[in-house]
């Protein structure tokens, strides 16, 4: 898929220990209240995310990185952008 993702400027990653947390910084309090937490792959995926990386080059630095098969590294990647789209963490270029 030549889809490209575009981090949201509104929100914010930032490693804290063990753990990758988003957090919006917009400017209402309901938006400062909501926090995600990321897994390490959710974590990676974030990380992968700029203005030129493609859902299929994102699939294949998962499969690189883990012990995962390209059509079910896809599909987790595709569900977890679905996911950041939803709640605002990232737009569709």
């Amino acid at each position: 898929m030549s889809i490209h993702y575009q981090k949201d400027p509104g929100m914010v990653g930032r490693r804290i220990a063990d753990e990758f947390i988003l957090v919006p910084i917009r400017q209402t309090v309901g938006d400062l209240q909501c926090m995600y937490t990321l897994n390490g792959v959710g974590a990676r995926i974030w990380e992968l995310i700029d203005d030129h990386a493609t859902v299929d080059e994102i699939t294949s630095a998962i499969v690189r990185e883990y012990e995962v098969e390209i059509p079910q590294a896809k599909a987790d990647v595709i569900e977890f952008l679905e996911q950041m789209k939803e709640i605002g963490a990232v737009v569709e270029k």
